[in-house]
Parts: structure tokens; C-alpha cells; sequence
């Protein structure tokens, strides 16, 4: 069965905050990437983390550009990773993993997502993450795993052509989700999720003016984000995947053309405030 979500049942899932409440409430997030080249997609994943909610959100991210990964965004901690066992210290403070955005393809990648894969914390994995995945034998399912392929990395994941994955999206997320457990979100025009259980969800928003760079880390950041404030891993990627595209279809009012994925960031607050 196909069951279409939409922003208001799934907001209902929110945690309440009490009036007591301090940044310790409402999750640490540490975020891999951003590798030269590619620190963007770090910063962007955490700062759509801050705004859907998150108390704190760390960056573990190559040294050189460590010190200037925060300038666009002074709330974030960035700290340079040199080898796995300090990305597992920082990783002792956090109450849940985003890994892959901008992680790039390096064996130092590798050996850090690897690390990331063996702690027991909730745990995203998209984007450079994904390309690893088939590649870790330990890593081959995870109960507490959300998993964020496009269709390309989902046909890599799958071993099929990219037109298999297109020709039947359900089929494809089902084998995802078979093959890797936890939740699968396959992100496209009408996002399929899909978690243990026998039905599949679908997002009815979005727009075409979401093709462009970022945005899928964007989406990284705010599923990860709920997950770290409590929500289980497919309430989160229901919740954050319709507050994202709904988020986006704001941004992208203007026009369908030269929108971009920083562009939604304003809009997450909004939306998830019911704004």
C-alpha cells in the first residue's frame, strides 16, 4: 500500500519542549564531511540540523579548513578529524550521526565512515556515505539506520542500471530497505519511503526548482536533526522529508529556476513551527 504524507499529521510527532528545557535537550548531532573541495555540504547539512531543532550540532571535518568551516554559521562546531579514534571521541558526546555529506572518496573517508558505522548511535547515512556502503561487510544492515539515496546511488547500491531503478521506484525501495534494513528514503520527484514494515510512504510535495546542489544535504541536516530530538528513525525521515519539500516549494515561489538549496534554510523554521 502507497499512503501519501503530509506535513501536518507528521508535525504532530514532535516532541513537546518543556519550559525547563537547555540545548542538552534536544540532541547533539555530529556530521562527517566536507572535504576539500566539498565543506559546503557540511555547513549546509548543519545548519538545516539547527533550524528543524537541534540543541547542538558538531562537524568532524578534514583539518585544513576546520577553522573557517563556521563563519557562515558561528552556532556550529566544526573540529579537524586526523584519525578515526578522534572522530570516536567526539562521537562519545553526540546522540546521533549524519554521515556522508561532502565526505568525498578517500580511503581516510572510508576508514572514518567505517568508524561511524561501528558506534551504537542512530546513525543517516547519504551522499559519499552511500558510495561506500556495499564496500563494508560489517556494515551490511542496521536496525537504527536511515539511508537517503538518489537514484543513482540507489542502482549502485542495488547492482542494477539506473533505469531499472526509474522503470519501478517501488520495487527499488523495498529492495533497499530489504537489503540494508532500517528506513530508506528514495529521493526523486514523489520521494518514496520505506521502512520494516509492509507499506510504503510518499511525499507529494516538491518542485522542480529542488535539482540543484546541496539539497539533498539539506534534507540530510533535518532528518537528522529530528532524529536527534527523539524521533525514531522513520518518523524522522517522514517528518523531515514533507517538511523539506514543503520548505522548498516556499523557497521556490519566485520562480523554478536559479533557486538554491540555502535558499530553504529560512523556510525549515517556519514550516516546522506550523508558521
Amino acid at each position: 500500500m502507497l499512503i501519501a504524507i503530509t506535513l501536518e499529521k507528521e508535525r504532530r510527532k514532535l516532541p513537546k519542549r518543556d519550559v525547563d528545557s537547555h540545548k542538552g535537550s534536544f540532541g547533539h548531532v555530529l556530521i562527517l564531511g566536507g572535504s576539500p573541495g566539498m565543506s559546503g555540504a557540511a555547513i549546509l547539512a548543519g545548519m538545516a540540523a539547527l533550524r528543524s531543532g537541534s540543541g547542538k550540532v558538531s562537524i568532524a571535518t578534514a583539518p585544513e579548513h576546520a577553522n573557517i568551516l563556521n563563519l557562515a554559521c558561528p552556532e556550529l562546531m566544526c573540529y579537524g578529524i586526523v584519525e578515526s579514534q578522534h572522530f570516536e571521541i567526539l562521537a562519545r558526546r553526540a546522540t546521533n550521526l549524519v554521515l556522508g555529506p561532502g565526505l568525498g572518496i578517500s580511503n581516510y573517508a572510508k576508514q572514518l565512515l567505517a568508524c561511524g558505522l561501528k558506534l551504537n548511535l542512530p546513525t543517516l547515512v547519504d551522499a559519499d556515505g552511500l558510495k561506500w556502503l556495499s564496500e563494508l561487510p560489517q556494515a551490511n544492515t542496521h536496525p537504527h539506520w536511515v539511508l537517503t539515496p538518489h537514484p543513482g546511488e540507489a542502482a549502485a547500491l542495488l547492482g542494477v542500471t539506473l533505469a531499472d531503478v526509474q522503470q519501478d521506484r517501488m520495487a527499488a525501495v523495498k529492495a533497499l530497505q530489504k537489503k540494508f534494513g532500517g528506513v530508506v528514503v528514495l529521493k526523486g520527484a514523489g520521494t518514496l519511503i520505506q521502512g520494516p514494515e509492509a507499506h510504503t510512504y510518499v511525499c507529494p510535495a516538491a518542485n522542480p526548482a529542488m535539482a540543484t546542489a546541496g539539497m539533498g544535504d539539506v534534507l540530510s541536516g533535518v532528518i537528522g536533526s529530528l532524529m536527534g530530538q527523539g524521533m525514531s528513525p522513520l518518523d524522522s525521515a517522514l517528518l523531515g522529508t514533507i517538511l523539506h519539500a514543503h520548505a522548498a516549494d516556499r523557497a521556490s515561489q519566485t520562480g523554478a529556476r536559479g533557486m538554491l538549496a540555502s535558499d530553504v534554510l529560512p523556510f525549515i523554521r517556519d514550516c516546522i513551527n506550523g508558521k
